[in-house]
């Protein structure tokens, strides 16, 4: 396994370089899609583009019956305009940026396909990859499932490069491993008029400032400190100038929780507080809820093939159980159909003070990760696929 690996590590690199500097949004992920395709077929897989959008299905078949395995790796990258600090490999697009790691999702699971190939006297059953746009706004996973993309699945795998973890090592987490991420859309709708008379207007900035604070109520007053839970609210947009009063403000959240339940339960109270509060200050408030997945929960037993997985690839001494963490990942679409396992491998250096958060300009990772992924994910799967 480690010969085999060693022979795909300059095709991790050259993968992940490509594409980081030339990084795609959700939903614009051509030339990712592309490449993740030319790749996989040239490694024998048959292939299958243009599931719900831009997500690339591939295949390859052991001749012997078995299980199906999908590992599944998401392509877009964010919104995010790189910091230029002299890093060897910058983005090459202002304004996008891979700031999420998904450059070195693509390469590790292409990495581990070739792999696999190689290896494919070694296993039975399906070999199956699923390229998935749009993750980063948790509307790729659905639409990919609609368009058939895990039929016939038995088992699924995955991997998050993760910044927080020192490079090297490896924790995977039966259970919950991220929380359930949905966002939402609140329209404070008043009624505009002059800045001098508020008394014949009805103000939503004023009442969209009171449902921005009473939502951090819910989580402060309304949620056991052992249940975490998020509430944020990340843009807010109303008026034209100094002296008019708005007709309406957009406020666009979004919550985060570990169980399905408390998921259902804020969502609810972010829709009751922002109706009532408004209409405390004679303004209408509409809650819509818009994209969301379920928490990321990984099957006890395949989390124990990964852990087993892992031990074998970096040692034991190297391999955690991560606490679960309020971030989403619509891999968690798929994980509520099927049993399987998102795990993550370290891809940065605590230890010196060097973790720039994900989703952040600064994001970066060391390339060491690459190798480890790959071999964890690839020694997984032989004996999932045993």
């Amino acid at each position: 396994m480690r010969g085999e690996v060693g022979a795909v590590g300059e095709t991790l690199t050259e993968i992940r370089r490509l594409l980081h500097r030339h990084p795609e949004l959700s939903h614009e992920e051509v030339k990712t899609a592309e490449l993740a395709a030319e790749r996989s077929a040239a490694a024998g897989f048959s292939v299958r583009t243009g599931l719900g959008g831009h997500g690339v299905i591939a295949d390859l078949e052991s001749g012997r019956s078995g299980p199906t395995l999908m590992l599944r790796a998401d392509m877009d990258a964010l919104p995010v305009d790189e910091r230029d600090d002299g890093r060897p490999v910058r983005s090459e697009v202002p304004g996008v940026m891979h700031a999420c790691g998904h450059d070195g999702h693509v390469a590790m699971t292409v990495g581990a396909a070739a792999v696999l190939a190689a290896l494919r006297d070694a296993w039975s059953g399906r070999l199956r990859l699923c390229f998935q746009p749009a993750e980063e706004r948790a509307e790729g996973a659905v639409p990919m499932i609609e368009a058939g993309a895990d039929e016939g699945v038995d088992r699924v795998l995955g991997i998050h490069l993760w910044s927080g973890l020192q490079v090297g090592r490896v924790a995977v987490t039966p259970g919950v491993l991220f929380g359930s991420a949905d966002s939402f859309r609140i329209t404070v709708r008043g009624r505009g008029g002059h800045g001098g008379m508020p008394h014949a207007a009805v103000d939503p900035i004023l009442a969209a400032a009171h449902v921005v604070t009473a939502l951090q109520e819910i989580v402060s007053r309304e949620t056991s400190p052992f249940a975490p839970a998020v509430v944020t609210i990340g843009r807010i947009s109303g008026g034209t100038t100094f002296n008019v009063i708005a007709d309406t403000v957009e406020i666009e959240g979004t919550v985060r929780a570990l169980d399905q339940q408390e998921r259902e339960r804020l969502l609810r109270r972010v829709g009751e507080v922002a109706r009532d509060v408004a209409s405390a200050f004679r303004a209408d408030g509409v809650f819509i809820r818009e994209s969301g997945c379920p928490p990321v929960i990984s099957d006890p037993e395949v989390a124990d093939v990964v852990r087993r997985a892992a031990i074998a690839s970096v040692g034991a001494e190297h391999v955690d159980v991560a606490h679960p963490i309020t971030v989403g990942d619509d891999i968690a679409c798929f994980l509520d159909r099927h049993p399987g396992c998102y795990f993550l491998v370290g891809a940065g250096h605590p230890e010196r003070g060097e973790v720039a958060p994900h989703h952040s300009a600064g994001f970066e990772i060391d390339e060491a990760a690459l190798p480890v992924g790959v071999e964890t994910l690839a020694r997984a799967a032989l004996e999932i696929l045993r």
